[in-house]
């Protein structure tokens, strides 16, 4: 009696979760709610009784009811058409369908016992990922074998991870004895010096010291200025360094411009030297028929991270570590542990040995589903509309008189002032925080080139033109009020 009880609240519960989200995804898509609530912490969590739940529980249907309600209340909604802020996908309406399953069956897919099915999902994703760079040498993608000349990969959680795993293959490819006697005191990583700075984080954790991060000038738009690479190697070899590696971005995170990828790889094969893209937002364009030339020569890196959680509308997080050589996947962890790490055949593949992570959540179902959903066209063109609509936005901004625009967009993200020559860096960054405070829009700001600017990152399929001109209106609204008050 009691399990069949259980049965019927299991499915009460979910009707209604399934209710209150179509519910929130709706009112998101017409823009009926507000695109974000500044609410402080303290009120939101009297509004989710959060002493009570924790102590007594849920005594009903309602009380799990009332939670959600507010608990979508104060969220941002993604999907709202003036959404245009950090680099977070807005995902397919059905999307959270893989977390759901994986929350209910419990399934990680880092051993495949433990979870085959989503272990499998992963393994046909990353075969798919290394094809679009000619690094899969199998005979179609359901051939899950480690070939001997062809590429490999993981999922991971996250970019930081990803970046964490991808340098530490390239310490062992140079150090092999630092998993056991620590890293060597004269190896460096170069890279440009607006590198995200989960690059500089990851070489602290190996132990190497952030120092070991040796900056490469960028332009004035942030883009790698690959004829110092030269110079800036030489020194390092004067001081008595070895570089581990050499880092590009696909593409920068503040501004979303590449750098020359295909001059980074020249130079990294001149000196030997491990190539790493870090592609976490940029590497999508390889999908797009209109913007794969924006990186051309990706494909001779040694390693890349591509976040699927970004520009393939999958729910955070899942990121792809992607290596040209299976031996360099192999080599970057040596861990060993009876319990989970066996000799000899086992079937399906193991993802475990391969990463930071132990126990993983099931991500490749995550970005297969996305795929399934509408297929991998609708995807490819997704990408080169959102490049797109961040041209469209350049061109509008670009010929209003109030507006200004550092470069011209390779990426879907914008920088931009208002009236530099009456907003000052601080008043730039306090309209961003009224503009977002109204609830109708959500942006965000970066500085580019030691200025302070307004940043937009176009993710939505339903963003159109009147979102932009409604933007812009209500940013010079608010910006006559800034310039009023500091008169006074």
């Amino acid at each position: 009696m009691q399990d069949d009880q259980n049965a019927f609240q299991f499915q009460e519960v979910n009707r209604e979760v399934s209710q209150l989200l179509d519910q929130y995804i709706r009112n998101s898509r017409t823009g009926k709610t507000p695109v974000l609530k500044q609410q402080t912490p303290e009120t939101i969590a009297e509004k989710l009784k959060l002493e009570s739940n924790f102590i007594k529980g849920f005594s009903s249907i309602e009380d799990i009811k009332s939670f959600i309600l507010n608990y979508l209340d104060n969220t941002n909604h993604l999907r709202n058409p003036r959404y245009m802020g950090h680099q977070v996908a807005v995902p397919q309406d059905l999307s959270g369908i893989p977390d759901w399953i994986h929350g209910s069956i419990n399934n990680p897919s880092s051993l495949y016992e433990m979870g085959p099915a989503g272990a499998t999902l992963e393994a046909y994703m990353i075969n798919w990922m290394l094809s679009q760079l000619g690094w899969f040498k199998g005979d179609n993608l359901y051939d899950f074998k480690l070939h001997e000349n062809s590429g490999s990969g993981i999922l991971t959680h996250g970019g930081s991870i990803a970046n964490l795993s991808a340098l530490s293959a390239a310490r062992a490819a140079i150090a092999p004895e630092a998993w056991t006697e620590g890293s060597p005191k004269d190896l460096v990583v170069m890279g440009p010096r607006t590198s995200h700075y989960s690059i500089a984080r990851a070489i602290s954790i190996m132990g190497m010291g952030k120092n070991a991060f040796v900056p490469v000038p960028v332009d004035e738009n942030e883009v790698l200025v690959t004829s110092a690479l030269e110079e800036v190697y030489q020194e390092q070899i004067k001081q008595g360094k070895r570089v581990m590696a050499v880092v590009a971005n696909a593409c920068a995170t503040s501004t979303g411009l590449f750098d020359d990828l295909e001059a980074t790889a020249d130079f990294c094969e001149r000196h030997k030297l491990w190539y790493h893209v870090d592609g976490a937002h940029g590497a999508v364009a390889l999908l797009s028929k209109t913007d794969k030339e924006k990186v051309r020569g990706i494909e001779r890196a040694d390693s890349l991270i591509w976040d699927a959680h970004k520009m393939m509308r999958v729910p955070a997080l899942c990121t792809a570590v992607l290596y040209k050589n299976y031996n360099s996947q192999v080599n970057s962890f040596q861990q060993k542990g009876s319990y989970v790490f066996h000799e000899g055949d086992v079937i399906g593949m193991d993802s475990m040995p391969f990463t930071v992570e132990c126990t993983k959540s099931a991500l490749g179902t995550k970005l297969y589903w996305s795929f399934a959903l509408e297929g991998e066209k609708a995807i490819s063109n997704f990408v080169s509309n959102s490049f797109q609509m961040a041209r469209e936005l350049y061109h509008y901004l670009n010929n209003h008189p109030d507006f200004y625009c550092p470069y011209f967009p390779e990426s879907n993200i914008l920088c931009f002032q208002y009236r530099p020559d009456l907003i000052s860096d601080q008043q730039q960054l306090e309209l961003r925080y009224q503009l977002i405070e109204t609830g109708d829009f959500y942006i965000t700001s970066c500085e580019v080139d030691g200025k302070r600017f307004l940043r937009t990152v176009l993710m939505n399929p339903l963003s159109q033109e009147k979102d932009f001109i409604a933007m812009a209106e209500k940013i010079k609204t608010i910006a006559h009020r800034i310039i009023e008050n500091s008169k006074e």
